[in-house]
């Protein structure tokens, strides 16, 4: 088995020109891997901590050469001469050097890069496509006890008994269905509408191929219709989605689906539409302030309500973050209302984080989660919580963040672990890009 022989890290910039890591990793037989890690702007309270400088001087206080110094002078000494195919102990290992809950000590940010290129050098090491390496330690994952997981990687063992309803083993490598951006708002594009994103899902094409192409052929429709309707068809927000000055959120979805319909295909049967609300950015702890929206104030209550009249009246198959991340009760009962009609999926509610997950699976809150491996901080982990919402039949959607690289491990990732979706943002962005041909690649190789 090859042995960890060097670790190194770096800073360099992402897609909105801010400071992250990047970690290289050399073995003893010659392989490497690098990985980068990835930055959101929308964050929930729940996720690992994002190290950064705090120094006024650099970036505007947003370096990150402590969590890079961290990878050199911390990580590495402790990682040199570990198997590095063994994903599980080193992960372990990294959690362990750490030793908080939140990866505040080190910083999440230093401790994935290190966790990403470990899993790229394994692969390369074994001279093996990284989906299929990745594969090999999802199977591997979900086939070990739990009791035991849990103690390598610091969780407490779960308390409630789940049955498996689709063990992951029983999955191969496949390709997922792509949730891509059109119209964007929120923190992600100025706040000029209350949701944070407008996204489509080529539901109905027969493959990976066709359905990015209609993908490509609503963006550019509804780019003209914006234009023609005299808003803004170029403006883009962080994830590439068009940034227009509409009056309220219901337009934005009504010109995404005229989008469709221009584009020569059918609404809900070809192309569907998904929300992502991220409704804890505007929710002030009684209220959700709907401020682009004639600043209305919305009880739980209130915003359910208005969720249902959307999905009567849109072909809507998907809304994320509905409800605020510690809102649980609303969140049980926007699950009641909706859970049997459309996927609900609980971002800042779940941050990718097992305890977090294993709640909702008790409360019976939302139905879907979305993966981000930042918001968790090793790749072990993020694992794990795919596993836990395997066994529960949540749906998983493998997702980018807003501040991205040219690093494509999520595309493997969602790949390698069968998860259903990837959400990676729009088509017209070098960062994104990258993923969606890597996908293309993929597709190739599978002879999908």
């Amino acid at each position: 088995m090859s042995r960890i022989a060097e670790i190194q890290a770096r800073e360099i910039l992402d897609s909105r020109g801010l400071p992250t890591v990047e970690v290289d990793i050399r073995v003893d037989d010659g392989a490497w891997g690098r990985a980068s890690v990835p930055s959101g702007a929308s964050t929930g309270t729940a996720e690992a901590l994002e190290l950064r400088d705090d120094d006024a001087n650099r970036y505007d206080g947003r370096g990150v050469s402590r969590a890079v110094e961290n990878v050199r002078s911390a990580i590495g000494p402790a990682l040199v001469g570990h198997a590095v195919e063994d994903q599980l102990t080193l992960d372990a290992r990294l959690i362990e050097l750490d030793g908080t809950e939140n990866k505040s000590r080190l910083g999440a940010n230093a401790l994935l890069g290190v966790s990403l290129a470990a899993a790229h050098a394994a692969a390369a090491s074994r001279d093996v496509p990284l989906y299929r390496h990745l594969h090999e330690l999802t199977t591997q994952l979900f086939q070990a006890d739990e009791g035991d997981l849990c103690r390598q990687l610091a969780i407490p063992a779960p308390t409630m008994h789940r049955v498996s309803r689709s063990p992951a083993t029983t999955f191969g490598p496949r390709l997922p269905l792509p949730m891509t951006n059109m119209i964007s708002g929120g923190l992600h594009a100025g706040g000029n509408l209350d949701f944070q994103d407008v996204l489509i899902l080529p539901v109905g094409a027969p493959n990976y191929r066709t359905g990015l192409e209609w993908i490509v052929r609503v963006y550019r429709r509804l780019g003209e219709l914006l234009k023609a309707s005299g808003y803004e068809g170029r403006l883009v927000g962080d994830e590439g989605g068009f940034g227009p000055r509409l009056p309220d959120n219901d337009s934005a979805i009504e010109m995404v689906t005229r989008a469709i319909e221009a584009a020569r295909l059918r609404p809900g049967a070809d192309v569907a539409i998904a929300l992502d609300v991220a409704s804890t950015h505007f929710y002030d702890g009684s209220h959700y302030r709907l401020a682009a929206t004639g600043d209305a104030r919305l009880t739980n209550q209130e915003m359910i309500e208005q969720l249902v009249a959307l999905v009567d009246r849109y072909p809507i198959v998907s809304i994320e973050d509905g409800l605020a991340e510690e809102d649980w009760s609303g969140w049980q009962e926007l699950t009641r209302r909706l859970g049997d009609r459309v996927r609900l999926v609980g971002d800042d509610l779940f941050a990718t984080n097992p305890r977090r997950v294993r709640r909702g699976i008790g409360e019976q809150t939302a139905n879907a989660v979305l993966i981000k491996v930042n918001q968790i901080g090793t790749l072990a982990e993020t694992l794990y919580t795919m596993r836990i919402a395997q066994e529960a039949g949540y749906t998983r959607v493998v997702s980018a963040r807003s501040g991205e690289t040219e690093d494509t491990t999520i595309a493997d990732l969602a790949v390698g672990a069968a998860g259903e979706q990837i959400k990676i943002g729009s088509i017209v962005r070098s960062e994104r890009l990258v993923k969606y041909n890597r996908l293309l690649r993929i597709a190739e190789e599978l002879g999908e």
